[in-house]
């Protein structure tokens, strides 16, 4: 996907969001923003360069200033292209030249900048030796709420998304499991996903049995037998915003056990969920989802974080975790998703995208979250 991404946002859109961008750096002490090719550029700009090569890409952004992109020659006229591309500044180099030095001549040389997290170390490395007396500081570490609180239109696209995830649980939960490879029914995920819209599917975790154990367990060649519970786990994006969900079915009827750990899991991702307030930290979704599994017997087999961030990409901050003191602020968008994983059994994970509103919060996934029977 190249050139502009969602043609939902206007120039004036995204002007506004490196405008706000860059007077949070400033508010942050940092003399500026350096953003490379990635999700952080699509997000302040449209733009997506045509191809990932290791000529120098990079957004310039400092209170006050006119945002610049550093481009390619070779590469701007599809930068034109991009919704963003009339609030924007180019200054392109050709090959041959320095645009370390270019770059550098925008910057306080002995500032201190927040940095994409995915630049290449071949370009900050280089920036570093132009400008001796600067330092840098990863975005997630210097501005991690820089993505996190999405506005109206942004909040749309991240429901329709969600939309089109609970679309594909629906078809999904009717085809054949018994006697069938996890791969083959990923591989069903990935087809409906794509034509509830997804452009980009990013996982399809189909766990059964044991397996289910494994929290990132990839589908592979087991098949799935009569007795499985299966955890089901998928997403990716739909117009350029994220989706992610999680159900967890069972093949034929289940014991007592599996209906009654599943019942916990129900139990702590309500509990997770309701723990959703303007003002709450992301930490307090953790704990109030932990308790419940911790009061169940089960504490040690909930082994990840209870939940993530999510807008352009699929995963970002803030993380519902134990330490994390961020507040909760109306448009937050992140996934609520405890679990328990019992070694060599089975597993259970339940996963909805919950958005903060101004008086609680609001899924973005509306599927049973009952256990499902599936043949």
């Amino acid at each position: 996907m190249t050139g502009s991404t969602a043609a939902t946002f206007t120039a004036d859109d995204y002007r506004a969001r490196m405008e706000r961008a860059a007077l949070t750096a400033a508010e942050a002490g940092l003399a500026g923003l350096l953003v490379a090719p990635g999700p952080d550029l699509v997000w302040l700009t449209g733009y997506t360069p045509p191809a990932v090569t290791e000529r120098l890409t990079l957004l310039v952004l400092a209170a006050g200033q006119d945002p610049v992109l550093v481009v390619p020659a070779l590469e701007a006229p599809d930068v034109h292209k991009a919704a963003g591309a009339p609030a924007l500044t180019l200054r392109d180099w050709t090959d041959g030249k320095d645009p370390y030095a270019a770059t550098a001549a925008l910057l306080d040389p002995a500032g201190r900048f927040g940095i994409s997290d995915n630049a290449w170390a071949l370009h900050l490395l280089a920036l570093r030796q132009a400008m001796p007396a600067s330092s840098h500081a990863s975005l997630t570490e210097a501005l991690p709420m820089l993505r996190a609180v999405k506005d109206a239109a942004e909040l749309e696209l991240m429901a329709a998304a969600g939309a089109a995830a609970d679309a594909t649980f629906e078809e999904i939960r009717n085809v054949p499991f018994a006697g069938r490879r996890e791969a083959e029914v990923a591989a069903d995920l990935d087809r409906h996903l794509r034509r509830h819209g997804h452009e980009q599917v990013d996982f399809t975790i189909v766990a059964s049995g044991p397996n289910g154990a494994n929290p990132h367990h990839e589908a592979g060649d087991r098949v799935i037998e009569r007795g499985d519970m299966v955890v089901l786990d998928f997403g990716g994006l739909r117009d350029g915003y994220g989706s992610d969900t999680s159900r967890t079915v069972h093949v034929g009827e289940p014991s007592d056990e599996e209906r009654r750990v599943h019942d916990i899991v129900r139990a702590a991702q309500e509990a997770g969920f309701r723990a959703v307030q303007p003002g709450a930290t992301c930490q307090d979704v953790d704990r109030a989802a932990r308790a419940v599994i911790a009061d169940a017997g089960y504490g040690e087999y909930f082994i990840h974080r209870t939940g993530h961030g999510i807008g352009v990409t699929t995963h970002e901050p803030p993380y519902m975790i134990e330490g994390e003191l961020q507040p909760l602020v109306p448009g937050m968008c992140f996934s609520v998703e405890p679990g328990i994983y019992l070694p060599g059994r089975f597993g259970v994970r339940i996963e909805d995208i919950v958005t903060v509103t101004e008086d609680g919060g609001r899924r973005l996934n509306t599927t049973t979250r009952e256990l499902v029977i599936v043949e």
